[in-house]
């Protein structure tokens, strides 16, 4: 089978970093599971082979064959240009480290993610999102529309970072425009002003943070952190700094799209909306399908080979990038039965949506709850929720690797 059989509108040889390829990722991923399951290609100036079939995921997620350290395949160094330390400590973060530092890390922060901590964020969740649908309804009635996104899916993460750090009301602002960088800042030109601009003042900020912390314990996660000892082991200041731009990057901006994400998503399915809103009891599940469905994370980090592999016939060299594309295997006809149809029922739906294997998201459940709570209050709250645009005119980022609307215009009511 060709593109042009699969949709007319596809158009090849494919380009990853188009916007055509984001509008039109779903019909992509048929071409490339069925004719090109080992894609060979650019993400930004990157080589990366892009694999697209749910069982070749998998075996990618748990093959000791690829690593995530680059310098461990490549013997050069973790990134392939030099750049500032502020983001050389994003590569060196728990999710790029192999075993055994990367259990040594993992072990260390799971002491700060305790089953009581989630607990305690469960009610102040339910809090935070009726204070903002109290705000974003009032201004929907006012303005007759509300974008979504940004009056309800984006203040919830924030401040749900903000109390688990520890940052006090008065460092928001500056705290914020780092959250914004690492939003919105990895593409274009806006990528040279984040890694030597905005990246090293926020890392500036997070250690004097954590200098704070250390003379002054809080009930709060980045205490934890300081606080947490693994056989004598303690994470040093490096390892804090990375963690927190993780917790940053990881469940800000996923959490962010999931909520958005799953609300159109249900909109543009009234069936399992109404189905949803008979039987609340079906919100896990649900969360579930929007995971596989139209989840936000469409990949993995980047793996590097560590020997010449053969995959469908096309070698992958020694110290190749290599990227799993969740987002194709998640809607594998050999896996899940009619994978283009939306079923908040769906079982068993074994969805890679936060990953899997020793890398799968450690804050998978702490998102997950945040979603939850969200779309139950919305939907209970707001039982004329629909669109305020015509769904053509919703834009969605050009950005690889990602399923991320610009904006998400309801009315509410």
């Amino acid at each position: 089978m060709v593109a042009t059989q699969i949709a007319p509108k596809l158009k090849l040889p494919l380009d990853l970093n188009s916007k055509g390829f984001a509008n039109n990722k779903y019909e992509y991923y048929t071409w490339m599971r069925e004719e090109s399951p080992v894609f060979h290609g650019k993400i930004s100036f990157v080589d990366v082979y892009v694999i697209s079939r749910y069982d070749d995921c998998v075996s990618f997620l748990k093959d000791p064959r690829f690593v995530r350290n680059r310098a461990t395949a490549t013997g050069g160094g973790r990134l392939p240009i030099p750049l500032p330390k502020s983001v050389e400590l994003m590569a060196q973060s728990m999710i790029t480290e192999d075993e055994p530092n990367h259990r040594r890390l993992r072990n260390l922060v799971h002491q700060a993610f305790t089953g009581h901590s989630l607990e305690k964020m469960s009610a102040r969740i339910e809090e935070l999102t009726n204070d903002l649908l109290d705000q974003a309804e009032a201004k929907s009635r006012t303005e007759g529309a509300v974008d979504l996104k940004e009056a309800y899916a984006l203040p919830i993460p924030i401040t749900v970072i903000q109390e688990m750090v520890g940052v006090d009301d008065e460092d928001m602002p500056r705290f914020e425009d780092g959250l914004s960088a690492l939003k919105d800042g990895f593409s274009g030109l806006a990528l040279l002003r984040t890694f030597f601009w905005d990246m090293p003042r926020l890392s500036k900020f997070v250690r004097k943070l954590i200098e704070r912390k250390r003379s002054n314990p809080k009930d709060d996660i980045l205490t934890k952190l300081i606080q947490a000892e693994d056989e004598g082991q303690k994470l040093s200041e490096d390892e804090l700094v990375a963690m927190i731009f993780l917790l940053i990057i990881a469940g800000y901006e996923t959490t962010v799209q999931l909520i958005t994400n799953g609300t159109l998503t249900l909109l543009q399915h009234p069936d399992q909306l109404e189905k949803l809103r008979a039987n609340p009891d079906l919100i896990d599940s649900a969360v579930e399908e929007i995971l596989r469905y139209s989840g936000p994370v469409h990949r993995t980090k980047p793996g590097y080979a560590l020997k010449d592999l053969t995959l469908h016939g096309v070698t992958i060299p020694k110290g190749a990038t290599v990227m799993p594309f969740l987002g194709a295997a998640n809607r594998d006809p050999a896996v899940f039965e009619n994978p283009d149809v939306f079923d908040i029922e769906r079982f068993p739906n074994k969805h890679l949506g936060f990953g899997s294997g020793i890398h799968a998201c450690l804050g998978a459940p702490l998102a997950r709850m945040e979603t939850k709570i969200a779309l139950t209050n919305l939907l209970k709250r707001n039982p004329n929720l629909r669109l305020a645009v015509d769904p053509s005119e919703l834009e969605l980022q050009a950005r690889p690797g990602w399923h991320i609307y610009s904006s998400l215009p309801v009315v509410l009511g």
